[in-house]
C-alpha cells in the first residue's frame, strides 16, 4: 500500500498510526520535503529515506503510539559523519526535519434506530464528526440513497442497515457503541430497548419520548425480567435540557442538536496527558 492507502485503511479499521512527513530537507538528503510514510505498532508503508533516519522515525513513532500521544512533534536529524545515530551512520551531508502526526483511530460508534425526521436531522449533525455512524430502519424508503444524499460528504464513516427486525442489528454493533432509539413504532422501540438492556457492554442508551411512554415501557421491561435498577441505563427523554426548553423545542432540528450536545462528551472524551513530554 501507499501511505495514502495506509491512512485510509487505518481509518476504516479504527487502528492508530503515525504519519511521518519530511517537513524540511537541507543539503544532500535521501528524500525531498513532502516524502511520507505511515507507521503502526507492527508495520510501515512507504519511506522517508531509509537507514538511521527512517529507523529513528519508526522508533519515535512507535513510542508515541505506545503512550497514546495525540500531539504532533518535530524531530531534526543531521546526516553527517559526526552525527552517530542509534541505527548506524548516514553520511549524506544534509539535515532532515520530520513531522510526526499521530493518527487517532475512530473509536466511537453511534447507532440511530429510526431515520425519520428527527433521526435524519441527528444523522446530519453527527455525520460532521469522526465517528462510525450506523443508520438503522425497518423501512427501506427511509434509507434510500436520495434521502441520505445530504450525508455524501460526511466526515463520519456511515453504515446503512435496512433491518426488518431492527433489534437484530444490535448484535452487530461493537462493544461500547452508543444507541439512540427513535423509530416510528413504539413496539419497535420497546423491542430495541429490551434487546439493548440485554447487552451489558453497550454505551449510552437513549430513548425518545414522553414520561408516559417510558412508564409503559418500564412495566413491560420489568415483566420481561429486567430488574428495576438495570432500567437506569436508559436515558429518557433524550437531549440536553438547556436546548429543549424554548418554543422551538419540538422541531426535529432542535431535538437533533440537543441529542448531539448530550452525546458529544461521550464521543470525544478529554485526551490523557502526553506522557512523552516533560512539563
Amino acid at each position: 500500500m501507499t501511505w495514502r492507502e495506509a491512512v485510509n485503511a487505518l481509518h476504516g479499521a479504527g487502528e492508530a498510526g503515525v504519519l511521518v512527513t519530511v517537513a524540511a530537507a537541507r543539503g544532500h538528503t535521501p528524500r525531498e520535503a513532502g516524502a511520507k510514510m505511515v507507521v503502526t505498532a507492527t508495520q510501515t508503508w512507504d519511506s522517508v529515506g531509509g537507514g538511521n533516519l527512517e529507523a529513528t522515525a519508526v522508533e519515535r513513532a512507535r513510542a508515541l503510539l505506545a503512550v497514546g500521544a495525540t500531539t504532533p512533534e518535530l524531530v531534526t536529524l543531521r546526516l553527517t559523519d559526526h552525527a552517530v545515530g542509534d541505527h548506524g551512520r548516514q553520511c549524506c551531508g544534509g539535515e532532515v526535519t520530520l513531522l510526526l502526526e499521530p493518527l487517532r483511530p475512530v473509536q466511537a460508534h453511534v447507532a440511530i434506530f429510526g431515520v425519520g425526521h428527527v433521526g435524519l436531522e441527528l444523522a446530519r449533525v453527527l455525520a460532521r464528526l469522526p465517528v462510525h455512524l450506523h443508520l438503522v430502519d425497518s423501512r427501506a424508503a427511509q434509507l434510500a440513497p436520495g434521502r441520505l444524499a445530504g450525508l455524501a460528504d460526511a466526515v463520519a464513516t456511515v453504515h446503512v442497515h435496512h433491518a426488518p427486525i431492527p433489534e437484530m442489528t444490535l448484535g452487530e454493533l461493537t462493544a461500547g457503541a452508543h444507541v439512540i432509539v427513535m423509530t416510528h413504532d413504539h413496539a419497535e422501540d420497546a423491542a430495541l430497548i429490551d434487546a439493548a438492556l440485554r447487552r451489558l457492554d453497550l454505551g449510552f442508551i437513549g430513548l425518545i419520548g414522553s414520561a408516559a411512554k417510558w412508564a409503559r415501557f418500564r412495566t413491560q421491561l420489568v415483566s420481561l425480567g429486567h430488574p428495576p435498577e438495570l432500567l437506569a441505563r436508559v436515558t429518557t427523554p433524550i437531549g440536553h435540557p438547556g436546548l429543549l426548553s424554548g418554543p422551538a423545542r419540538k422541531q426535529p432540528a432542535v431535538i437533533a442538536l440537543a441529542v448531539a450536545a448530550q452525546l458529544l462528551p461521550l464521543l470525544h472524551p478529554a485526551p490523557a496527558p502526553d506522557a512523552t513530554r516533560t512539563p
